[in-house]
């Protein structure tokens, strides 16, 4: 009798673990980046009553198996289900979803953790975080380039950045001038250019019918002449005859403009000055992530430039990971070795920005498993029940 009342106290025991886990499930059913866990039972030790016996052709005796009394159940294991969460659309820029394989690194208190869920946000230093505050991990860029290759630090989006100018050097001009336009014609387009401290200048490029097919061309900054030369085309084409660039010398620098998308046809007139290589200073104003987890800046003079990007971890054995809780993972013996780099890449899923990515867990499931559980630790209370009263029986035998 002691032996069922054993087996009913392990089954009690772990049908409890059992119910904690399905609890501890649909508590974290709208927990970001959360996964589900399962219990697996695998029965004890059983109690050996009669071994196996062989089969004996001397006698004709045939074998016997072995019989054997179960000793109750226990624990198996507790899996974690890693599979995909739904996505929740936030709006909020700085919300990364994982769609695939991987985990966000991060740093707190000194250890690396891990964790499926992109709840980050900047804080007042400008460090890219967790609601904890814990520090995700990336690569900072370097003038706009990012070294994947190099070790993973703490990601920070570095507030009050200055984009130097950059100097005008190469402008571009096009479009039609009309073939059938008199002498003396003068069409005209400016721009906007830079020198070497980000101060702006108007310059002007007139065109003048000198002749049929000629053109001259002068570059201009106010009444200031850069750039005077003759622009002609092919009558039988419209092309020009010769599509070289040319040079203007300015006070404050040389401007290589290219010429070749000049046409003269027949029509209207279409030409203009079309972009040009200069900047002014630009300072921070806002950013963008993208679905490999670059980070890049908008900058107040209207330029982008990379300033980091999030990294992704996978592992060999996800299941392997221990919780630790804040819906983070520690690295264990058995998770395998971190293996760090960018999204999309190693078997790495890929990021979505603006989105979270949801719980897994399944309450049709959950709730199944919670009949179960109730219905297992029920039979169980009856064995206890069920052999208390036997053992009662047998005292009141000798009544």
């Amino acid at each position: 009798m002691l032996r069922s009342l054993y087996s009913g106290i392990s089954g009690l025991r772990q049908h409890q673990t059992m119910m904690d886990t399905v609890g501890n499930n649909i508590a974290n059913v709208n927990t970001a980046g959360f996964k589900s866990s399962g219990v697996v039972f695998e029965d004890t030790l059983s109690q050996m009553l009669r071994g196996a016996g062989a089969p004996d052709p001397r006698t004709n005796q045939g074998g016997t198996n072995p019989a054997q009394v179960g000793l109750g159940v226990r624990l198996g294991a507790i899996t974690t289900n890693f599979s995909q969460g739904a996505a929740q659309t936030t709006g909020r820029s700085t919300d990364l979803m994982i769609q695939g394989d991987g985990f966000f690194s991060v740093r707190q208190a000194g250890q690396t953790l891990y964790t499926r869920s992109g709840a980050f946000n900047f804080d007042a230093n400008g460090w890219l975080v967790t609601n904890s505050g814990a520090k995700v991990q990336g690569w900072t860029a370097t003038n706009g380039v990012v070294d994947v290759n190099s070790p993973v630090g703490d990601l920070r989006l570095p507030v009050g950045t200055l984009l130097e100018p950059q100097p005008t050097t190469t402008s571009t001009i096009g479009g039609n001038l009309p073939a059938n336009d008199p002498t003396g014609t003068v069409i005209s387009s400016s721009m906007k250019m830079y020198d070497a401290q980000g101060t702006e200048h108007t310059v002007t490029y007139r065109l003048t019918k000198a002749a049929a097919n000629d053109w001259t061309l002068d570059v201009l900054e106010g009444a200031t002449s850069y750039l005077s030369t003759s622009v002609t085309f092919d009558s039988s084409t419209g092309l020009l005859t010769s599509a070289s660039p040319v040079t203007a010398t300015a006070s404050w620098g040389a401007i290589d403009v290219d010429v070749t998308g000049l046409t003269q046809f027949g029509g209207s007139n279409t030409f203009a000055a079309t972009q040009q290589n200069g900047s002014s200073m630009g300072s921070l104003q806002a950013f963008t992530l993208g679905n490999d987890g670059t980070i890049v800046g908008v900058f107040s003079n209207g330029l982008k430039q990379t300033l980091g990007q999030v990294s992704l971890t996978s592992f060999n054995n996800p299941p392997g990971l221990e919780k630790v809780g804040g819906s983070f993972y520690r690295e264990t013996v058995n998770s395998g070795l971190p293996q760090t780099g960018t999204a999309g890449a190693g078997g790495r899923g890929m990021l979505s920005s603006g989105n979270l990515e949801m719980s897994n867990v399944d309450l049709a499931s959950e709730f199944t498993n919670l009949i179960v559980a109730q219905r297992g630790f029920q039979a169980n209370s009856r064995v206890i029940t069920t052999s208390d009263e036997i053992l009662n029986d047998l005292i009141n035998i000798k009544r």
